[in-house]
């Protein structure tokens, strides 16, 4: 059995048992948080999509709060001495998928 849940403005297959990076949620860790915004259940009777799962929900554990790896912006401009250099850090939350209610 899989869903689909959007958070973050983003798109996820998941299962249970699955370990997800989402955006930040703002969660602390080891609160339950539940994802409401559920797009397709698949399921033994097949796949199920639109108002067949607009009651369903996905709840999951906080695993962590941290930030990923750098990523290096660096502008330049050709023969007038621009540069210039800068770091981004993206801020996630690390999920952990405990059950499906579909």
């Amino acid at each position: 059995m899989y869903a689909v849940i959007a958070t973050g403005g983003k798109q996820y297959k998941v299962a249970e048992g699955d370990i997800i990076r989402v955006e930040k949620l703002g969660v602390e860790e080891g609160e339950s948080v539940t994802f409401d915004q559920v797009l397709a259940v698949s399921d033994d009777n097949g796949l199920k999509v639109g108002g067949d799962v607009a009651s369903a929900n996905v709840t999951a554990t906080v695993l962590r709060n941290a930030k990923a790896k750098k990523v290096i912006v660096y502008k330049y401009k050709r023969k007038t001495g621009y540069h210039k250099k800068n770091g981004h850090r993206q801020q996630y939350t690390q999920v952990k998928i405990e059950k499906i209610n579909a």
